[in-house]
């Protein structure tokens, strides 16, 4: 049972929970505002909840901090894009109590980042941080959030149409820095994805059998990958095995950082760079991975085998990949326009002959 008390002008609550007493202030001078603070507390009780007065201490940058742990703790793939995400985040919610991260506060984070000039795509992702740490925070014992707001999503196009043609790509890796070209050659022919590179380690490579490995739980989709290297695949692994040496420490990753010491995090700066040095407009390092699909099958390697060798599991996002471009259209248009020359003049010089409609008495 609780009680209602005052010290000085303003009244205070007493409330218990697992035979815990706890006191809080109602702020106010009025006993009726104290009075519904407390019925709210024991109403929350009586529900099993944690008192609203552990929520309101919990703060934004804790459930942050709970969600990188999750990733680390976990080794989830995706650790460097939650730590970008919690940045823009951090901006915004910062020192924020977290019964605050109310909808209408959400939106407003929406709106600002808008403004900033970001993809819907991109809040989508920090806004499913945002959610999955709110989450987090009420799904742990004892719970450290009450309860999780609406998150309203923004509607994005998730068929993306980039690739590369080849003189792009050399425009590219041209003008890329030195340690990031063998890096990108690798994905334009294999087309893995960016972290399945970054992670990539000697231990996966049989330098002289030409062969690298993925390990069940190394790849998105938790699937063991084996691929050959071609000629100049195996040229790149050589001299990247050989650049090893030029360095005081041994790094453990094919294709290491600038300084040979460690793994790539981030080459946006980079890569914008040559995309704009080489006149190319803005590509993304997926369409790498959607050009590596296009090449294969155009090459006549069997849909199976290169779906094998990019690690695709789906055959949807296989045929999302293979991407048809102007020319392939053009193409297609000119093949039918041969075979059907075949047939001009069987019937009246044309491929089909249409019935002409009969006039009637009344037209003239």
């Amino acid at each position: 049972m609780g009680s209602l008390y005052q010290r000085g002008k303003v009244w205070w609550i007493k409330y218990y929970r697992n035979g815990k007493s706890y006191r809080e202030s109602s702020k106010s001078a009025k006993k009726m505002v104290a009075k519904k603070l407390l019925d709210r507390r024991e109403g929350d009780i009586a529900a099993g909840k944690v008192p609203g007065i552990n929520f309101e201490k919990v703060i934004f940058d804790n459930l942050a901090e709970g969600l990188l742990h999750d990733y680390r703790i976990n080794q989830r793939k995706s650790l460097i894009r939650a730590e970008r995400s919690v940045g823009h985040l951090k901006r915004f919610f910062e020192g924020e109590s977290v019964p605050k991260i109310t909808s209408p506060r959400i939106s407003q984070y929406i709106e600002t980042r808008l403004v900033e000039g970001a993809k819907n795509a991109s809040i989508n992702r920090e806004l499913s941080a945002l959610k999955r740490m709110l989450n987090l925070g009420a799904q742990q014992t004892p719970p450290i959030v009450d309860r999780v707001p609406h998150i309203p999503m923004l509607k994005e196009n998730n068929i993306r149409k980039g690739f590369f043609q080849h003189e792009e790509f050399v425009a590219l890796r041209n003008n890329l820095p030195d340690y990031l070209k063998g890096f990108v050659t690798f994905a334009y022919k294999v087309g893995w994805r960016f972290s399945e590179i970054t992670n990539l380690t000697w231990n996966n490579v049989d330098r002289h059998q030409g062969i690298v490995r993925l390990e069940t739980g190394e790849t998105k989709n938790d699937e063991a990958r084996t691929i050959f290297l071609d000629d100049e695949l195996k040229i790149i692994f050589d001299q990247q095995w050989q650049d090893r040496k030029k360095h005081m420490a041994f790094s453990p990753f094919v294709f290491p950082n600038r300084k040979g010491t460690g793994q790539i995090k981030d080459i946006r700066g980079a890569w914008f760079k040559a995309c704009k040095d080489g006149a190319i407009g803005r590509k993304l390092f997926h369409d790498l991975r959607r050009t590596a699909v296009r090449n294969m099958v155009r090459s006549g390697i069997s849909e199976r085998v290169a779906m094998m060798v990019s690690g695709h599991k789906t055959r949807a996002v296989f045929d999302r990949y293979n991407i048809v471009n102007d020319a392939d259209l053009k193409a297609a248009a000119q093949r039918q326009q041969k075979y059907l020359e075949k047939f001009v003049g069987t019937v009246s010089g044309t491929v089909a002959d249409f019935p002409q409609k009969k006039e009637s008495a009344g037209d003239s």
